[in-house]
């Protein structure tokens, strides 16, 4: 099982600050970012201490590429119930990263394949730039997905398109990447990064408490009954606009000291 108990490999991730921002780049670039137990756990020991005055983070991939997947060297010496451990270690780590206290905003280029697609899915928001494609493998290698990505894809792509992938070995370009949900931005050339970056920026700048309620509530709200949505969504409405930086933020719109929300 190597490491799965111990800490991360703090060389494969490359952290920065940029003011509010906190960057993550996997720094496997000459394994074009291949997701090993070292990478895994180096995220787990990240995605655990988020200082108090970032506000966002983007996830990137250092090199061509975002992440090939899963390193499958490390597949070979495992059993049964290792394999299980081994999954459900993948499993809190990348749900810190879904249930951050911050929005995560992932740059793709490059391999979005196997676990590095299942480790995007777990972010917020999705930027790609024109190299980036995506492909689950593991059908043709006689594996399953075992980070997350039978829950996460199928509700940013659908059961059809995923199960399509996986039993034929279909490749998305970023193109079509974008038409079909994998992600919410397509840039030019070399442009993920400098576009996760500035989106950062923005949602870092938004009231704490609103970036809570769409972080956490609205997808509870997404999945619950109508009814029980609906009360969740009142409560959560109640508790935003009661906070004093809404009533700080609404104070400036009626004094017009911000913009009027206008087409970009």
């Amino acid at each position: 099982m190597g490491n799965a108990a111990g800490g991360g490999d703090a060389s494969l991730l490359r952290i920065e600050t940029r003011g509010a921002v906190l960057t993550v780049g996997l720094n496997r670039p000459a394994k074009r970012n291949a997701l090993n137990d070292g990478i895994i756990l180096a995220l787990r020991d990240c995605f655990s201490a988020i200082p108090d005055a970032v506000g966002a983070v983007v996830i990137h991939g250092i090199g061509d590429h975002f992440s090939s997947g899963l390193d499958l060297s490390e597949l070979t010496e495992r059993d049964a119930t290792e394999g299980l451990v081994h999954s459900q270690m993948w499993h809190r780590v990348f749900d810190r990263i879904q249930y951050c206290r911050v929005p995560v905003i992932a740059a793709l280029k490059g391999a979005v394949i196997g676990g590095g697609l299942e480790l995007a899915c777990a972010a917020h928001i999705r930027v790609a730039e024109p190299s980036a494609y995506f492909a689950l493998p593991e059908g043709q290698r006689g594996i399953f997905v075992g980070g997350g990505g039978s829950v996460r894809l199928p509700r940013l792509i659908g059961v059809p398109r995923m199960a399509d992938m996986m039993l034929t070995g279909r490749v998305y370009s970023a193109t079509e990447g974008a038409a079909y949900g994998f992600s919410q931005y397509l840039t030019e050339a070399d442009g993920a990064l400098s576009k996760a970056l500035e989106l950062a920026e923005r949602v870092a700048a938004n009231a704490p408490l609103t970036n809570f309620a769409v972080l956490q509530a609205l997808p509870m709200i997404a999945e619950a009954n109508p009814q029980t949505g609906l009360l969740m969504e009142s409560l959560m409405a109640t508790v935003a606009q009661s906070d004093k930086e809404a009533k700080k933020r609404i104070r400036a719109f009626l004094d017009r000291k911000t913009a009027k929300v206008k087409p970009t």
